[in-house]
């Protein structure tokens, strides 16, 4: 009877001790098996995808994202614009050079102008509007130079800001900011949707035209993690799109849904501003020697990311 005991005893001690491996070894399986979000992953600096209308990823999104950290050490930005002479160039008499030309989207990426450090840009996307005279509209600064139109002071733009990698920001407000240095790679747009952290429907804003039919929406995004995002929505992409109720042209009303949900599914905290570029006829989106959005309208300015 003893030894029947001890046989017993020694079984359930070898099952607990079974159980517990396979306990150490699930856990293990699905602490290995847990991916990182992008906005908690301190190495994280740039990444494309597709989403649908809830910011959800999906490989026939009608929305073409880019999301990044304007504090990477690995990435660097520049302002381009349409200029019949080389960017920051200067007359006889040592002025900036503002001799502008109608330019679209795939010559503002591709031009001489639109390098930096003989480096191409790896992404970006358009912004500003332009006038009849061919010049931007807005508020552009192109590293610390300016090439601004007549709604400079009016209408909001986006922006990095110079200085250290690890103390770039990213702003949008009307006009040039109080820090100089926050007033170095600036784009123009119009329609600010979002402010300190609050959402408004800008569709009575935008007007009709803009609001319901002009609809390929070009914009971007700042959360309070400092993290940006970047949107362009257009049916007409040229990759395949699944249309339905959540995979759709925008209306004003749902751009916070989508960029909720892209902000919250990748960790990139709480969304704090956000504005449209030039919609319509304007909208480009280009990463990673890939033309994802590109229409044929000319352009104000494009912003532009490298990889250092």
């Amino acid at each position: 009877m003893f030894c029947k005991k001890i046989f017993t005893l020694s079984i359930f001690i070898v099952a607990a001790s079974l159980l517990s491996g396979c306990n150490r070894m699930d856990a293990s399986s699905t602490a290995k098996a847990a991916k990182t979000c992008l906005g908690e992953d301190a190495k994280f600096s740039m990444e494309f995808f597709k989403t649908n209308n809830r910011g959800e990823k999906f490989a026939k999104g009608i929305n073409h994202v880019i999301i990044f950290n304007p504090r990477s050490a690995a990435l660097d930005f520049k302002v381009n614009v349409g200029l019949s002479h080389q960017i920051y160039s200067k007359d006889a008499r040592g002025k900036i050079r503002r001799e502008y030309i109608p330019k679209q989207f795939n010559e503002l990426i591709s031009d001489g102008n639109s390098t930096l450090n003989g480096k191409r840009a790896i992404a970006a996307i358009n912004a500003d509007y332009i006038g009849t005279d061919n010049q931007p509209q807005g508020l552009n600064i192109s590293r610390g130079v300016e090439y601004a139109g007549d709604f400079k002071n009016k209408r909001s733009s986006f922006g990095i800001s110079g200085g250290k990698p690890q103390e770039r920001k990213a702003t949008i407000q009307a006009g040039r900011r109080d820090s100089n240095i926050l007033n170095y790679n600036l784009v123009g747009g119009n329609g600010r949707f979002y402010r300190q952290g609050r959402f408004k429907d800008i569709c009575q804003d935008l007007g009709e035209f803009a609001c319901k039919q002009a609809t390929n929406r070009s914009m971007a995004a700042i959360t309070n993690k400092g993290y940006v995002i970047l949107l362009v929505n257009d049916v007409k992409a040229n990759s395949p799109i699944e249309v339905s109720a959540n995979n759709q042209q925008l209306t004003p009303d749902k751009f916070d849904d989508v960029l909720e949900g892209i902000a919250r599914n990748n960790c990139l905290g709480k969304i704090q501003e956000g504005i449209l570029f030039d919609g319509g006829m304007s909208p480009g989106l280009y990463y990673n020697n890939k033309i994802y959005v590109e229409n044929f309208g000319p352009i104000g300015s494009v912003f532009l990311i490298y990889k250092k």
